[in-house]
């Protein structure tokens, strides 16, 4: 088992590194049954197995994830299944269930009902940019002599600090009483000014927004937890999401802060060649030092 806020590189030769780094870029390349075949043939092909599923800093353990066919290759969905036992997709579930519900109570269709979603679907990426960079990466202030820090910040350096914890991948429970709620009152509060535009029956296509903010909501915790996971990226789409989050946690925190899409990167110019971009050594505890012993209690409570 990996220890929190380890790194697995410390104290390995150049050779087995690029050995390593190798058979990461072949597991990219060759997926499945393939990838099985190939890693079968090659020496030593157990210890591979254990090195490429340890190597990786960011992602969990291969145990993490309970497998359908235990031995078998990880299948998208048992990371599924692991997933939907969190509390986060079902507390977020049930909110999108209850808007929806409401907006087909309600009736009263228009174009408005596909015009505010595709705006809000139009938007994420940025919305998403804004809160990774502005909320999540928040520095504590000192105030009167005494440090203040937004819980959701906190949470997030201890993330930093181990990846690999998937317990600390999703949003915590309390945190979403919070949020949930807090998502439609916000989209409620754009509905006044936004109405003055657009008329219309304004709670039936604020019900829609929410119905659509809520299935943003999960599928950044899906995409978020998927990529701590020890899954292999499959789609092109999902490799670009999955590397660029693995750059931000381990080689620059100022930069790649999309999760489930690259967009916002793009645009706000965040989205540089890695090769371009020095390593920063605050990556794993965003400048914060207790960061790192925060995590290593969640993993190890003896330690707290």
């Amino acid at each position: 088992m990996r220890a929190a806020g380890a790194d697995p590189h410390d104290g390995a030769s150049p050779e087995s590194l690029a050995y390593t780094r190798l058979l990461l870029a072949l597991s990219m390349r060759f997926e499945g049954r393939r990838w099985h075949r190939i890693v079968a043939a090659l020496p030593y092909a157990p210890l591979i197995v254990t090195t490429l599923n340890s190597i990786d800093p960011l992602t969990a353990e291969p145990e993490a994830i309970p497998r359908r066919r235990p031995g078998g290759a990880l299948r998208l969905s048992d990371v599924a299944r692991a997933f939907a036992r969190y509390d986060s997709p079902k507390l977020i579930t049930s909110g999108l269930l209850a808007a929806l519900a409401a907006r087909l109570v309600v009736g009263n269709w228009s174009w408005r009902d596909t015009v505010i979603p595709v705006g809000l679907i139009a938007f994420e990426p940025i919305t998403e940019w804004l809160i990774h960079v502005y909320l999540l990466h928040a520095r504590p202030i000192q105030i009167g002599g005494r440090r203040h820090d937004l819980l959701a910040a906190r949470e997030h350096r201890a993330h930093h600090a181990a990846p690999s914890e998937l317990d600390g991948v999703l949003v915590p429970t309390y945190a979403l009483f919070l949020f949930v709620p807090a998502i439609a009152a916000v989209l409620f509060g754009m509905s006044f000014p936004i109405h003055l535009l657009i008329g219309g029956d304004r709670v039936a296509w604020w019900l829609s927004g929410l119905v659509v903010g809520y299935s943003i909501l999960l599928s950044y915790e899906w995409c978020h937890f998927l990529i701590h996971s020890p899954y292999r990226p499959r789609g092109r789409y999902y490799k670009v999401i999955w590397r660029n989050h693995r750059l931000h946690h381990y080689k620059n925190e100022h930069y790649w802060f999309g999760v489930t899409s690259h967009l916002g990167d793009v645009v706000l110019g965040t989205d540089p060649l890695q090769g371009s971009v020095a390593k920063s050594p605050t990556a794993r505890s965003l400048g914060d030092g207790d960061a790192d012993v925060r995590a290593a209690s969640r993993s190890d409570p003896a330690r707290a």
